[in-house]
């Protein structure tokens, strides 16, 4: 287990973690240094909006199954939504990142809807608004519990200068952030600690997902990389996490080197980043990685399906990793069969956590309790495992 010593948090769901800003601000040249700090006020203005909305907002009635896309231009400033220029079912407007937005809200919604029935973001319909182009250089993106907010990275800057690209240029991105709004309607979890790393890996897992449909891939020719068109040329890095290898994402002069860990014994004790959120987030990622290649096929079919009704139905607002690990084994039993939920049960053990089983041939000690045996099995609709318990290999 690790430990980290910083003190500024950053409660807002950005994309861009803390630790990268905390590196570009001690490795940065001045005009990277600068821009940063402007984006840190910035994002201050927002900071708790979304929580503050998940508490306070009504679901709105809308026609069930139809989407409802609006893309707005802040043309560099601050004042949202800006100008409206593309509604659901117009042209495509020819500036990249408008129709980049359209198309990935689209192909989030379809990800929901077509694989997992769910209507829109708040399952009531939600319209999905975006705004783009907000401020000048703004190197983030960010759902602020009513609508997704873009920056155009480093565009501005001398090309030798950028580290980011425009940051409606990865699909992955786009379905994470709107899976924020998923999260935020159904198990709220406390962004904070391991409930916001879940937070960001449950966004990260459905983010891969939108991308790895969209390109017809199954788990095993997928890249499991979040975030691959971000980078400039100048950064020494393909993405800003890997799921597949968590750590191993980038490694740069400016950015440093990606923190994340993909096993319980690397855990990461911080004070920053609520906690960890976008750091121990890599080990709830791997762990969802190894069952969907062991699944195999596809992996928004079964292995998504399985983590989108645990989000749905059984996670709490403060649920970890180990209870997290406990119902998506419970929910792959539920759902499918005992192959499945041996699958989620070698994912999370490959990440250090264990969960343990009592199958139906389970010898009972009670042997004198027959009717007790009987009622037990018949909770077992599919003869599948029942989780008792779940221990972790490490305590932290």
């Amino acid at each position: 287990m690790s430990t980290l010593h910083h003190h500024r948090h950053n409660p807002l769901n950005c994309i861009i973690p803390p630790h990268l800003a905390d590196n570009i601000l001690e490795k940065g040249n001045p005009q990277q240094i600068e821009r940063v700090q402007n984006n840190l006020i910035e994002s201050d203005k927002f900071r708790g909006a979304r929580q503050s909305f998940a508490e306070t907002a009504a679901k709105p009635s809308a026609i069930a199954g139809q989407k409802d896309r609006k893309v707005y231009d802040a043309q560099s400033g601050s004042s949202l939504p800006g100008n409206l220029v593309r509604s659901e079912g117009e042209p495509p407007t020819g500036d990249p990142a408008a129709d980049e937005a359209y198309d990935g809200a689209g192909a989030t919604y379809d990800l929901y809807d077509e694989i997992f029935k769910r209507n829109s973001i708040d399952d009531n319909g939600l319209p999905l608004t975006s705004v783009v182009h907000y401020l000048q250089g703004y190197d983030n993106a960010f759902w602020d519990g009513q609508k997704m907010v873009y920056g155009d990275g480093d565009e501005d800057l001398p090309e030798s200068d950028r580290l980011f690209n425009r940051f409606t240029k990865s699909i992955d991105i786009i379905g994470h952030e709107l899976t924020h709004g998923v999260t935020q309607y159904e198990a709220n979890l406390i962004y904070r600690n391991q409930s916001g790393a879940l937070s960001e890996s449950f966004s990260d897992v459905f983010g891969s997902l939108v991308k790895q449909r969209i390109n017809n891939q199954s788990a095993s020719e997928a890249d499991w990389l979040i975030g691959a068109a971000l980078f400039t040329s100048n950064v020494n890095g393909q993405a800003i996490r890997s799921m597949k290898n968590p750590g191993t994402a980038y490694d740069d002069p400016v950015l440093g080197k990606d923190p994340q860990p993909g096993h319980m014994s690397d855990y990461v004790e911080t004070t920053s980043d609520n906690g960890g959120v976008h750091i121990n987030s890599g080990i709830p990622n791997k762990a969802f990685y190894e069952t969907a290649k062991e699944i195999g096929g596809f992996a928004w079919e079964k292995a998504g399906k399985i983590w989108y009704v645990t989000l749905r139905d059984k996670l709490k607002s403060t649920s970890d990793f180990k209870e997290a690990a406990e119902l998506t084994v419970e929910t792959a039993g539920e759902l499918y069969g005992e192959s499945e939920q041996i699958a989620v049960k070698n994912g999370w053990a490959k990440v250090g956590i264990e969960v343990i089983l009592e199958t139906d041939n389970d010898t009972d000690t009670d042997t004198g309790n027959n009717q007790d045996k009987d009622t037990d099995k018949s909770k077992n609709k599919k003869g599948c495992a029942n989780v008792l318990g779940i221990l972790s290999l490490f305590n932290f």
